[in-house]
């Protein structure tokens, strides 16, 4: 006779991170983020992002009507460009300024 036993508490920590895991796929399949999305996928406030951000020129955004909208690929590549810069820089975004 084979016997079977189950931690409950170890299932129910794989069954959220799996379930994690899966939003985490559904929600880098969003082509637009809105400013809430932003938010987390930046994990900054929706003040930095407009302090330091959204108003770059060439910072990836359209408006549709009040609402901005973001495109993930887009933002993903300028994020990367700007760590860089930032880094290269000194390393603090609130002293970083954009060079011309």
């Amino acid at each position: 006779m084979i016997t079977l036993e189950i931690n409950q508490e170890q299932l129910k920590e794989l069954y959220l991170r799996k379930v994690e895991e899966r939003l985490e796929e559904l929600e880098a399949e969003v082509f637009f983020m809105n400013s809430k999305q932003l938010t987390s996928y930046l994990n900054m406030s929706w003040n930095s992002i407009c302090t330091h951000l959204l108003y770059e020129e060439n910072f990836p955004k359209i408006r549709l009507g009040s609402k901005w909208l973001f495109k993930r690929k887009d933002v993903q590549e300028y994020m990367e460009k700007y760590y860089d810069n930032v880094r290269n820089n000194g390393g603090d975004i609130l002293k970083y300024k954009r060079k011309g």
